[in-house]
């Protein structure tokens, strides 16, 4: 029994419609809609300049849409029409809208092109939150 690895766990995959705000770990299937440059800049970094770059991408599935933040190599991938499969993913907050994030625990994967064409009635970041706090007595 001690020398029995640990099995990796299957992945769940999640649709669009099933995100809510502060969570995270997601694995979805999502296709690129648009994708916008936000920000470019160098920034110093050691002997080299590195550049930063963040952009502002449309991605969904079947059941709705959500604005994915890509930073820096996955800006790279965002080509409008791409399928991707975001591994590990978190929803943060942003102006009270949700966007969806991938961060260095998490990982993105180009795929086959899939099968779903993209809700695009649904958008996720057009609804907005507001954090009410809750005191139970």
């Amino acid at each position: 029994m001690a020398d029995a690895k640990p099995g990796l766990r299957k992945p769940v995959f999640t649709k669009v419609d099933q995100l809510r705000p502060g969570t995270n770990g997601h694995t979805l299937t999502v296709k690129v809609v648009d994708a916008k440059m936000v920000m470019q800049k160098k920034r110093p970094d050691g002997p080299q300049v590195r550049q930063m770059r963040i952009a502002e991408c449309l991605v969904g599935d079947e059941t709705g849409m959500i604005i994915f933040t890509a930073r820096n190599e996955q800006v790279d991938l965002m080509k409008p029409g791409a399928t991707l499969i975001l591994r590990n993913a978190k929803i943060d907050m942003f102006k009270g809208s949700m966007r969806l994030a991938v961060d260095k625990w998490g990982r993105i994967e180009a795929t086959d092109p899939a099968d779903f064409a993209v809700k695009e009635d649904n958008n996720l970041s057009l609804v907005e939150y507001e954090l009410v706090n809750v005191i139970e007595e």
